[in-house]
């Protein structure tokens, strides 16, 4: 009877249905559908209703790193999927769009629906073509959706998954901020940063081994200008997904303590939450209030991910400081012990771009240098004081070439002079090719008022390699 009655409510002939709870399903509307990281606004209405909830599905190339172009199977043009919130109670009426222009068949199977195949099955639509379905939003909580045609690894993989929330019925605490962050990895045939248009590896997705592992469909999606923010003294929340398809998340945001985490985006809280585990397939909602201005940078806690593989964001709390909570340096003396020894990044390099002329290198260069260099020497090249040396206006670079050639070739430890002041720290050796060192010491020398130098393949190669550290 109960398929009936929402088969009538699906074709308009009903506008009311009973639901076991004494509750009735009142009205229709359409969903609103946000893309990452904003979230619709929350529910405030006290009662079910029916939820349209149209999406298409598209394969479009976009931008998955600086100069890394790959070709994304989409919900909505983007990735993730645009985040769909509805209702516990909620009757969904989903229709998928899949447009002409695509290549393959696509379909939904949404985590939140209690039927066989999450409704895959009734929403296989091959393209130009629109399936409809419908599903009670029985069970309140935070789920992922994704493609599940065959070879349904390879649709995720490719980008097809989302978040739905099926608020409760009495709502979620108010907050101020609510974000949409969803890690995934991506699998290329290049190595991480090889230029240009990336084709899918099965082979690496089969060995579990990714190039890239992102929050919010590519590297930087939440950084820099695309960070999210916050006031201080307000509270967060994210809604946080894990696409796969392969990794688990050690979702963490350095310098803040979750003071409620929704485990695997269910209904019971744990406190006081350092770092979350969210698993494939799976989510998690943090909750926390910030009391501290700065920026907050959000990880994979497998922390290579991190840092060298692009899952990275931020949240950036503006506000007076709070120096009873977080004092910042208060000082900083000299502290000697063993000194280290030069280390080195290991790993093939993606071949290098071969550059024809100066403007080729300093593009390419930059490329590289945001690649390897930003974290330590900073965007501008202005280091970090007492930690990394500057590169912009550095007497050290522009003295000797062959010296910045050594240095980025084999590496670096022990004391030196840049711009008067003296570093003692340990650079390691990139494993970068001579075509890429020249290209990024280019780039360099071409920056922040260096010297304006080229720097030749054939300099690079007239220096040797030390083999021996």
């Amino acid at each position: 009877m109960k398929h009936v009655l929402a088969a009538l409510m699906a074709l308009g002939l009903l506008s009311s249905i009973g639901c076991k709870d004494g509750s009735t399903i009142q009205g229709e509307e359409e969903a609103a559908l946000t893309f990452a990281p904003n979230v619709p606004p929350p529910i405030t209405r006290k009662h079910p209703t029916k939820v349209v909830v149209k999406l298409e599905t598209s394969e479009v190339v976009k931008r998955l790193a600086d100069g890394v172009e790959y070709t994304f199977w989409t919900f909505g043009g983007e990735v993730p999927g645009k985040f769909i919130r509805v209702r516990e109670g909620d009757l969904v009426e989903f229709h998928l769009s899949n447009h002409p222009d695509s290549k393959m068949p696509h379909n939904i199977d949404l985590h939140a629906v209690t039927g066989a195949g999450g409704g895959a099955a009734s929403s296989f639509t091959a393209p130009g073509h629109t399936s409809k379905f419908s599903f009670k939003a029985i069970n309140p909580g935070l789920y992922v959706y994704h493609c599940a045609t065959a070879p349904v690894g390879m649709h995720i993989a490719n980008g097809m998954y989302g978040l739905i929330l099926v608020e409760p019925k009495e709502g979620l605490p108010k907050v101020d901020k609510e974000y949409y962050v969803m890690q995934s990895e991506f699998y290329t045939k290049g190595k991480y940063g090889a230029p240009g248009l990336q084709p899918f590896s099965m082979r690496k997705a089969l060995q579990e081994i990714p190039d890239y592992v992102v929050f919010n469909g590519s590297v930087g999606a939440l950084a820099g200008d695309k960070a999210v923010g916050a006031e201080k003294g307000e509270t967060v929340r994210m809604f946080v997904g894990n696409g796969g398809p392969n990794l688990v998340s050690s979702f963490h945001v350095i310098g803040e303590i979750f003071d409620n985490v929704y485990t695997e985006g269910g209904s019971v809280a744990n406190h006081n939450v350092q770092t979350t585990l969210v698993p494939a397939g799976g989510s998690a909602i943090v909750e926390f209030k910030v009391d501290v201005p700065g920026t907050f940078i959000l990880v994979d806690h497998s922390i290579f991910r991190a840092f060298n593989k692009g899952a990275l964001g931020m949240l950036k709390v503006s506000g007076s400081e709070e120096l009873e909570i977080y004092s910042g340096k208060q000082s900083d003396e000299i502290y000697l012990a063993e000194g280290g020894t030069i280390q080195e990044v290991e790993g093939k390099k993606p071949a290098p771009q071969v550059a024809k002329n100066k403007e080729d290198r300093i593009q390419f260069g930059e490329r590289i240098y945001k690649q390897n260099c930003v974290a330590c020497h900073q965007a501008s090249g202005q280091g970090i004081e007492g930690a990394f040396p500057p590169l912009a206006n550095s007497d050290f670079l522009n003295k000797s070439t062959r010296k910045s050639i050594e240095a980025v070739k084999n590496g670096l430890s022990g004391k030196i002079r840049v711009n008067g002041e003296e570093y003692n720290g340990v650079m390691p050796a990139l494993g970068l090719s001579d075509e890429d060192i020249a290209n990024v010491l280019t780039y360099v020398y071409n920056s922040w008022g260096n010297s304006g130098k080229v720097v030749s393949t054939g300099e690079v190669r007239a220096v040797s390699k030390d083999v021996g550290h």
